[in-house]
């Protein structure tokens, strides 16, 4: 299964330049927040994938525009051809807005998901905006990552964690691929292709 996942910054080669067939290939798209919602009203529109998204920290505007023809799974576990994705956006509390969550906000959801975890058995993807405490995140409040990440990567070893909210044109180098134990980590800054089943993801993550 060959995925696009997209984050914080519009694509111009999607948007300004797209082109007919551009998505042919794509089954599924996954959005880690802060993007326009009509950027992705117009993927959900001329892909042939199902587009699933969470919220970034600057998506209060979505309440207004909602992304057409896209699925919110925010604390779900939203199943896709047998995978399990998780979804749990927002950044860090830095000040008062919707879409932010202090450590223990955010330990306190996935809490109220245990049900749903234990009857799905795990999940195979985490999709969220902020990276996990440590892992690619920044020191500042804003864009510190969340310990519980790591807590849940820990306990049911999913294939993927994929998240936005530190560009990789920051001035500290992020990078766009990662590994926590059993766990995959890609920053899904602008644009990212890659497939579900590769071995050799690290070489072919682009």
């Amino acid at each position: 299964m060959k995925i696009l996942a997209i984050g914080d910054e519009e694509s111009k080669l999607y948007w300004d330049y797209y082109e007919p067939g551009m998505f042919d290939d794509i089954d599924l798209i996954l959005s880690s927040g802060d993007l326009d919602p009509r950027y992705l009203s117009f993927l959900a529109t001329f892909a042939h994938a199902p587009v699933l998204y969470v919220h970034g920290n600057h998506d209060d505007k979505y309440e207004k525009i909602p992304p057409d023809g896209c699925i919110c799974i925010e604390d779900q576990i939203y199943v896709y051809n047998g995978i399990r994705i998780l979804g749990l956006g927002g950044s860090m509390r830095y000040h008062p807005g919707v879409h932010q969550y202090t450590e223990r906000e955010m330990a306190r959801r996935v809490r109220r998901l245990r049900l749903k975890l234990f009857f799905s058995g795990g999940f195979d993807i985490l999709l969220a905006h902020a990276p996990a405490f440590q892992l690619n995140d920044g020191r500042d409040l804003p864009h510190q990552g969340f310990q519980v990440f790591r807590t849940l990567m820990e306990k049911y070893r999913p294939r993927f964690f994929i998240h936005g909210h530190v560009h990789m044109s920051y001035g500290r180098q992020h990078k766009r691929y990662d590994k926590y134990e059993d766990t995959h980590i890609i920053n899904a800054y602008e644009k990212c292709i890659f497939e579900y089943e590769d071995e050799n993801l690290k070489e072919h993550v682009r």
